[in-house]
């Protein structure tokens, strides 16, 4: 709805987003084959979503420079780059390049294309968390961000993931399962001729919304009571993993849906204590 300027601006902002992080992946990934190529070792040692390793690779590539820096004066460069954890770091890598003492065809070129492959890493980090920045500020402003907020597993980039998804509102949603089928949390019916009860998989939903349900169903397992008594039912009532999950996504549009009808917050409920005979 063109009204919602609040919906839309999360919207572009949201898909820039992912956009970003789809580009940092891809960039992540032929840093990673250029390390394999390279220098194995060094790949198997360094996450290279973080920021320490980043750091390190933006001035030493090579197994032969890391060895003559040595451990010391490597923890020394990494802590004046305000690197957490220098010296646990600069230990695994120059164990790494003391396992490595043989120089590849091309070592030269492919240490100079790693340098670049870091500093775009490093250049996608910042503007996603420029982004991010955007992003928090334009969802705290919106009427309905502190009940969002409320529900576990829902936080900032979900919730403008979500609000960027239903257009701001739910006028559009009169129910629940409205709402659940637009969000392809809900098995759609495959009724023919005599046959009733068939259920599928909805082929249109609107895929960034279903992400947003079955990602914070994920995580409100670990952090949720409720969700977390209702996954392990479920999964004691026969259910695989992701159906289970599914499962829990589905009643969550249900309690979402209402928090926001009556404009208030979630609240753990303690469980149910039978009386004993």
């Amino acid at each position: 709805r063109p009204g919602d300027e609040a919906a839309i601006e999360l919207k572009l902002l949201t898909e820039h987003r992912t956009d970003l992080v789809a580009e940092r992946t891809r960039t992540v990934n032929r840093l990673r084959s250029l390390l394999t190529s390279m220098f194995p070792a060094l790949e198997r040692t360094l996450e290279l979503n973080a920021a320490g390793p980043l750091v390190l690779l933006s001035g030493y590539q090579t197994p032969a420079a890391i060895r003559r820096l040595g451990t010391r004066r490597l923890t020394t460069w990494l802590r004046n780059r305000k690197v957490r954890t220098a010296e646990s770091l600069a230990a695994r890598v120059v164990e790494a390049a003391d396992r490595q003492h043989t120089a590849v065809a091309g070592e030269s070129a492919i240490a100079r294309m790693v340098h670049t492959l870091v500093k775009e890493v490093m250049a996608l980090n910042k503007k996603v968390a420029e982004t991010d920045k955007l992003i928090e500020s334009q969802f705290r402003e919106h009427e309905l961000a502190e009940v969002i907020l409320s529900m576990p597993g829902i936080g900032v980039t979900l919730g403008a993931e979500f609000l960027a998804g239903v257009g701001g509102s739910l006028d559009a949603f009169p129910t629940p399962d409205r709402l659940a089928a637009f969000a392809g949390v809900a098995p759609a019916p495959r009724d023919s001729g005599q046959v009733s009860g068939n259920l599928r998989r909805p082929q249109r939903y609107q895929r960034r919304l279903q992400r947003v349900f079955y990602t914070s169903a994920l995580l409100s397992v670990r952090s949720d009571p409720n969700s977390r008594r209702f996954y392990d039912r479920k999964r004691a009532e026969g259910k695989r993993h992701t159906q289970a999950v599914i499962a829990l996504a589905r009643r969550r549009v249900n309690v979402l849906w209402a928090l926001i009808r009556d404009r208030r917050l979630y609240e753990v409920m303690p469980p149910l204590v039978t009386a004993s005979p």
